[in-house]
C-alpha cells in the first residue's frame, strides 16, 4: 500500500502550465498574467477635476474663511470630454465636471459646498490648498511603469491597470481543462425518474462544479457511461484531446476496475496500487493518450469522490495555474470530542472550524462520522481534519491538523 504523500507526489510530479493564451480583458480576471504589461501612456493622461466644483487658483480663494467670502467671476464651464482649451485669469473660476480637464493656471478645484453654488458669480466661505482635488497627470501610473506583474493574478484592480495602460487583451495562463466521467449501471441522469435500483449520477455535477472551484474549466460537459469497457475507452478518447486533467468516478475497484483496466489497454498506463488513506484507499492514477495526459480513477461514492479530489486533484490543479502552494491553509486546533481512525491509513474527517473568542484559539468540531458516503455532514464542513496513519484514538482537547475549505480559505 502506497502512503498518501508517495501518491501525492507522483501526481503533482506531472504537473505542468498549459501554454499561455493571450486572451479578452473581460476574460482575464482571475488568471496569472503570463508576461508583464509596461504603461505606455500616463494615468492620468491630463491633470483633471476629481469632483464637480470650479477650477481656480488656490491663492485666490485661500482667504475665504478668513476675512469674509471672496468673490470671483465664473467665465466659462468645461464638461468631462472637453477638449476647448480654456486659460484662466487670475482672480477667476471656471465651473468644471469631475473628469474635466482643468484650465491653465488653475492648481486646485473649489468643491460647490464651498461656495453659494452660483452659475455667473462664486462667493467663496471657505478656501482650499493647492492641488486640492485634482487628478494630476500620471500620478497613478507613468509610461514605462509596471502595469501588472507577470504571475500575477488578474483580479478587478489589474483589469483596470490594463484597460487604463490601454490593453484590451493580455498574455494569461489559462485554466486547466478538465473532464469528468462518470461509469455505472445503476446511474441515471438527474434530470429523469431514479426507477428502483437506480440512483441519480450525482457524481459528475459534484465533481465538475470542485473542479471550477479549483480554478479549472470543464472542456466538455459530465459524461455518463455504463459498466463497459467499450462505452468508457470512447468517451475517455473523446475528452483526451481537450482535457489536462481526466478523473473518472466509479472506475476503481470490483468489477467496474476490471473494466477500466479493458478499456485503457494500449491507451496508457495505470496505476491501481491502494493507497493508505481513509476514505477512498482504492483509486488509481496514471497517464493516457499521446499527451499523457494525469488520469484519476476514483470509487463510485460522490462524498470519497469529492475528497480524493480534494487531496489529489485540486493541487494538480492550482499548479496548472501557476500557483506555487498549491495547497489548503493548514491550523492546529484543539479537538472538540474523541476521533478514531483506522490504523496504517491516513484519515480526512470532515469538520467544522471555529475560534474562541476568549482565547483566539482554533477549535474543531468532527461532523457525524458514522458514514463517509454521507454527503449532508460534507455540504456543512468548514474543513478537513487530518488524522496521521499512526494514531487510531484522538482524544477530547487533543490537538490537529485541520485544512480550511473554500468557505475559509
Amino acid at each position: 500500500m502506497r502512503s498518501v504523500d508517495e501518491q501525492l507526489k507522483r501526481v503533482l510530479e506531472i504537473a505542468a502550465r498549459p501554454a499561455p493564451v493571450r486572451v479578452a480583458l473581460a476574460d482575464a480576471q482571475g488568471l496569472r498574467s503570463a508576461e508583464e504589461v509596461v504603461a505606455a501612456r500616463a494615468l492620468p493622461g491630463f491633470d483633471q477635476a476629481a469632483i464637480d466644483g470650479y477650477a481656480v487658483r488656490s491663492v485666490d480663494v485661500v482667504g475665504g474663511s478668513v476675512a469674509g467670502p471672496v468673490e470671483l467671476p465664473v467665465v466659462g464651464e468645461i464638461p468631462a470630454g472637453s477638449r476647448q482649451p480654456l486659460r484662466l485669469q487670475p482672480g477667476q473660476a471656471v465651473q468644471v465636471a469631475a473628469g474635466a480637464p482643468l484650465p491653465t493656471l488653475a492648481d486646485a478645484v473649489l468643491p460647490r459646498g464651498h461656495t453659494d453654488g452660483g452659475s455667473a458669480r462664486i462667493k467663496v466661505t471657505r478656501g482650499v490648498p493647492s492641488a486640492a482635488f485634482v487628478r494630476r497627470l500620471g500620478e497613478d501610473m507613468q509610461p514605462g511603469d509596471v502595469a501588472v506583474r507577470r504571475d500575477a493574478v488578474i483580479g478587478a484592480a489589474q483589469v483596470a491597470l490594463l484597460a487604463a495602460a490601454g490593453r484590451d487583451k493580455v498574455l494569461v495562463h489559462p485554466r486547466p481543462r478538465v473532464s469528468v466521467v462518470a461509469m455505472g449501471d445503476e446511474l441515471v441522469d438527474v434530470a429523469r425518474p431514479a426507477a428502483a435500483g437506480h440512483v441519480p449520477d450525482v457524481a459528475s455535477f459534484a465533481l465538475a462544479a470542485a473542479a471550477r472551484e479549483a480554478g479549472a474549466e470543464m472542456a466538455r460537459p459530465p459524461r455518463l457511461v455504463r459498466c463497459d469497457a467499450r462505452e468508457l475507452r470512447s468517451a475517455v478518447e473523446d475528452a483526451l484531446p481537450f482535457s489536462e486533467i481526466v478523473v473518472i468516478c466509479g472506475a476503481a475497484g470490483g468489477n467496474a476496475g476490471a473494466e477500466a483496466k479493458a478499456a485503457f489497454a494500449g491507451l496508457g498506463e495505470i496505476d491501481t496500487t491502494r493507497v493508505a488513506m481513509a476514505p477512498g484507499s482504492s483509486q488509481a492514477f496514471g497517464r493516457l493518450g499521446k499527451d499523457h495526459v494525469p488520469t484519476f480513477l476514483f470509487p463510485a461514492s460522490p462524498a470519497t469522490a469529492l475528497v480524493l479530489f480534494e487531496v489529489l486533484v485540486r493541487p494538480l490543479i492550482r499548479l496548472g495555474l501557476g500557483i506555487t502552494d498549491p495547497h489548503r491553509r493548514v491550523v492546529s486546533a484543539r479537538l472538540t470530542s474523541p476521533l478514531t481512525s483506522p490504523e496504517g491509513r491516513r484519515s480526512y474527517l470532515r469538520g467544522r472550524l471555529l475560534r474562541e473568542v476568549a482565547t483566539n484559539e482554533y477549535v474543531v468540531q468532527p461532523l457525524a462520522t458514522g458514514g463517509v458516503h454521507l454527503l449532508s455532514t460534507l455540504a456543512e464542513a468548514n474543513a478537513l481534519i487530518t488524522v496521521p496513519e499512526d494514531a487510531t484514538d484522538v482524544g477530547l482537547d487533543d490537538r490537529v491538523e485541520v485544512a480550511l475549505l473554500s468557505s475559509r480559505r
